[in-house]
C-alpha cells in the first residue's frame, strides 16, 4: 500500500493516524473512517492546513458546499473533504450543520444577502457570495424564500443548472477584487481561485490549485495562437487571456484582480525569477 505522506494531500483524505473509509487496501493508517457528510453554512469558510486560527489558508468553502467529515477536535475543527474539488483542510465546526435539501440554485451576482423577511428594509442576515448554493423552497418574487429560513433578491439568482457562455466575462465582474492567498470570493482570492471560479461558473470542472489545473485542463498550444479564454501558466501562478493582446489575472503584484498586457506581465515576472511554463486551450 502506498504511504499517505506521497500522496497529495491537498485532494487525499489520509493521514498517518486517520485516513477515509474508500481509501482502505490504498493507503495505510492507524484507521480509517466512513465520514459525515456536512453542509457549509458560513457564507465562506476557512480551509486551512492546520486545526489553528493562525495555520495557512488553503483555500475556501463556500455557503452550501458539501463536505465530508472524517477527524474532529475538542476545541472546535472539522478535517474533512470538499465534495466539489475534493479539496481537503481543517474547517470550523461552526460553520457546519447537517445536510437539509439539496441546492435549487446559485448566487449569480458578485454578493448578494439573505433577509429575515421579504422587504429590503430589514437588516439582513448574511451576504452570500457568488457561487453560493442555496435550496429554495417557493418564488415569491422579487424574493426567493430559502428552506432554512430567508428571503433573498431572486434577480441574484439562478438555477445550479445555469452555466455562462463566457469565462473571461466571469472573471472580469471580479476585476479590483484582493489579492488573497486561499480565498475564492470578491472578499479576495488568488490566481487559481479566479481561474476556477470562471470556469466552474461555464459548467467546465477544473481543480483549486494552479498546478493541478495546469496538468488537468485543455490543451497545450503555442503562444502566437492566444485568444480570449486561454490559461498561461508559471510555476505557482495562472492567468486568463482576454484576447490576444491582455490578460486578467488575480496577483500580488496588483494586490487584486487586474487586468494588464500580457508582453507587460511577461517580462515582469520574467524578471522576477519566473518563466512562463505552458499556454493551455481549455474551450475550442
Amino acid at each position: 500500500m502506498a504511504d499517505a505522506a506521497r500522496l497529495d494531500p491537498r485532494i487525499t483524505p489520509a493521514r498517518g493516524d486517520i485516513a477515509a473509509a474508500f481509501l482502505r487496501g490504498q493507503v495505510t493508517a492507524a484507521r480509517y473512517v466512513e465520514g459525515e457528510i456536512f453542509a457549509v453554512i458560513a457564507p465562506q469558510a476557512p480551509m486551512r492546513r492546520a486545526p489553528r486560527p493562525d495555520a495557512v489558508l488553503d483555500t475556501e468553502a463556500l455557503y452550501g458546499e458539501r463536505i465530508t467529515v472524517y477527524d474532529r477536535t475538542e476545541d472546535g475543527w472539522a478535517w474533512g473533504q470538499l465534495e466539489q474539488n475534493g479539496y481537503v483542510g481543517w474547517i470550523p465546526e461552526a460553520a457546519l450543520a447537517r445536510p437539509g435539501p439539496m441546492p435549487t440554485h446559485k448566487v449569480a451576482a458578485l454578493r448578494t444577502l439573505i433577509f429575515p423577511g421579504p422587504s429590503i428594509k430589514l437588516p439582513p442576515l448574511e451576504m452570500l457570495p457568488f457561487g453560493a448554493m442555496l435550496a429554495v423552497e417557493t418564488l415569491a418574487p422579487p424574493f426567493a424564500v430559502l428552506a432554512a429560513g430567508g428571503h433573498v433578491p431572486l434577480v441574484h439568482l439562478v438555477p445550479v443548472s445555469h452555466t455562462e457562455a463566457d469565462p473571461v466575462a466571469v472573471a472580469e465582474r471580479l476585476l479590483g477584487a484582493p489579492y488573497l492567498w486561499g480565498g475564492r470570493s470578491s472578499l479576495g482570492l488568488d490566481c487559481s481561485a479566479l481561474v476556477q471560479t470562471a470556469l466552474t461558473a461555464c459548467g467546465i470542472s477544473c481543480p483549486r490549485d494552479s498546478d493541478m489545473q495546469e496538468a488537468a485542463l485543455g490543451r497545450a498550444i503555442d503562444m502566437q495562437e492566444i485568444r480570449g479564454g486561454d490559461l498561461l501558466f508559471w510555476p505557482g501562478h495562472v492567468a486568463m487571456a482576454r484576447d490576444a493582446m491582455t490578460m486578467i489575472h488575480a496577483n500580488a503584484f496588483h494586490m487584486a484582480v487586474a487586468i494588464e498586457p500580457i508582453e507587460v506581465a511577461l517580462a515582469r515576472i520574467a524578471a522576477s525569477g519566473s518563466t512562463l511554463s505552458s499556454v493551455r486551450r481549455v474551450m475550442d
